[in-house]
Formats: C-alpha cells, sequence, structure tokens
C-alpha cells in the first residue's frame, strides 16, 4: 500500500522521516511537509521529530562520507521540487553502495541534488555583494528575497564583517530572520516585517550611495545585458541604489531632532552628479 509521510517542516524532521523508512521496511511514496500537505488518496503516516533518531542517521552520514553529509543538510536548504524526495533517494542508495556513490556525478541520486546544491551556493555567494543594511535605531537592518533558504550559509560571513555589531537579516521569501548581537546569533521564523523609514542621516546615507552609484558609471561602456548577467534583476528589489524616491524619504521628525548630513569619507565633498553621466538603475525593480 503506498504511503506519504507527513513531517514538521525541519531538517531533523525529515532525517527521522529516513529513520522512520527503515524502521518500518517501507519506501514512502512521497514526503511532504505538515504545513503543505496536499489531499491524497495515500495512507498518511505523521513523523514526530525525534532528536535521538535525526542524531542517529546523521551520524551515519557523517561517517560513511562528511560530503555526503554536507550534501544532505545543504540539499535541504534548496529550492529544489520534491526536494524531500530527492534527497531521500540519495540517502537510500548512498547507505547501500556506500560513499563511492559520490564518484558517479551523473548518477541519478547524484547529479540533480549536485546542481541544487550548486545554485544554492552560488545565490549565497551573489548576496554576499548585493545585500543592503540600514542604520534603523542602532541595528543594521537588510532583507533579501532568495529563491533558496540561504541564511545559514550568508550568517558566517555578516556574523565575522559586523562582529559584536547587532544586525538583523530578514528573508521575505521564507519568512525568517538572521539576528546577531554580541556574537551570538541565531535564525528565527518571523511571518512579517516591515522595515521602519530612516531618520535623517540614515536617508542621507542612502542617498550618498545613489550618487555615488550614478556617479560611477561610464556612459559609453554601458551595457544593460552585462549588468543583469552579473546583478541579476531579481535581486534589485532590495537594492539602495535600484529604489525609488520614496526609499530616501527620512521619517517625520520633532523639529531639531535630525542630524547633520554626512559628509564622504576623509571629509572630502560628495560629489554632484556631472552633466552626461552614465544612466543609473530603475527607479524601482520590475
Amino acid at each position: 500500500m503506498e504511503i506519504l509521510y507527513s513531517y514538521d517542516g525541519s531538517l531533523s524532521g525529515f532525517l527521522c522521516c529516513v529513520f522512520t523508512s527503515y524502521l518500518y521496511h517501507e519506501t514512502p511514496a512521497d514526503i511532504q511537509s505538515a504545513g503543505a500537505l496536499e489531499p491524497t488518496l495515500f495512507s498518511v503516516r505523521e513523523v514526530k521529530t525525534d532528536e535521538d533518531h535525526a542524531r542517529r542517521v546523521q551520524t551515519k552520514l557523517k561517517a560513511l562520507s562528511p560530503r555526503a553529509w554536507e550534501l544532505t543538510w545543504k540539499g535541504f536548504l534548496t529550492c529544489a521540487a520534491d526536494r524531500e524526495m530527492l534527497l531521500y533517494r540519495f540517502i537510500c542508495r548512498l547507505l547501500r553502495e556506500g560513499p563511492s556513490l559520490l564518484r558517479r556525478l551523473t548518477a541519478d541520486e547524484v547529479l540533480p541534488l549536485q546542481k541544487a546544491v550548486q545554485h544554492l551556493e552560488s545565490e549565497a555567494h551573489l548576496l554576499k555583494g548585493f545585500v543592503r543594511f540600514s542604520d534603523l535605531g542602532g541595528v543594521l537592518t537588510g532583507e533579501i528575497r532568495p529563491k533558496n533558504r540561504v541564511l545559514p550559509l550568508l550568517r558566517p560571513h555578516f556574523c565575522a564583517r559586523c562582529g559584536p555589531e547587532p544586525f538583523l537579516l530578514y528573508d521575505r521569501t521564507h519568512r525568517e530572520a538572521l539576528l546577531s548581537q554580541g556574537g551570538t546569533w541565531c535564525i528565527i521564523p518571523l511571518e512579517d516585517f516591515t522595515m521602519a523609514a530612516p531618520d535623517e542621516t540614515e536617508a542621507n546615507f542612502r542617498r550618498l550611495w545613489k550618487r555615488f552609484y550614478d556617479t560611477i558609471a561610464i556612459e559609453e561602456r554601458y551595457n544593460p545585458k552585462t549588468r543583469r548577467t552579473h546583478m541579476p534583476m531579481r535581486y534589485w528589489g532590495t537594492m539602495t541604489e535600484f529604489q525609488d524616491e520614496d526609499f530616501f524619504n527620512p521619517a517625520q521628525q520633532t523639529p531639531g531632532e535630525g542630524g547633520p548630513e554626512p559628509a564622504a569619507p576623509g571629509g572630502i565633498p560628495a560629489p554632484g552628479t556631472p552633466t552626461g553621466s552614465g544612466p543609473s538603475g530603475p527607479g524601482s525593480a520590475p
């Protein structure tokens, strides 16, 4: 009889699905998160998350191959279709054949997973340069709209860059946030988040960055196709230089509360945009 596994959507929960499959000697027709469970004619087994069971599967995978475990946890972060079954088939064949499977790069259980993980890693690498933070009340705050769940991969980079300075990075696609303060960090679910309007100082810094972006453009070398290749348009919606005028307007303040306009580094006045400068980015992301 065909059976479907339902789990809580966590990595530990998925590993418990693998454990349950071997415990009952059955192969699930599908594995779905309880929050996204679709109507089905299959029998449904609700798999409870047991950290001990998850740890046993994790230990086995690490013992077989550290690379296999890396593919597993990174694969779980990808946006691949049927992600759970893709990982389940990979793990089952790995347990049958051992780490030699990883050398069969064109195997049906390996190639799609490798491609999905490469896409995840590529997106995380791009976002290290495309994330734009704003200083809001002393906390560096930014947001992204990635296809994959990249926050665990971005965490080491931004925690090292920001050090003890508090920051928040919100993943609007998956509704979770990376929080860090004083060397302590966590990734938590956050159903909704709205970035506050900037104060006068932050608004001025945003204008300086936009002015810098416009000023360094070289009209003769303007190549929109190349720009879209190196800076895909789907990232523009959260990048300061591509926002419309409202993004640069400060919140209404009580008279006398605003700070002075920041100067360019080294006290050099920020340059005006020269006549005939290259085109700026579009007013808003498409």
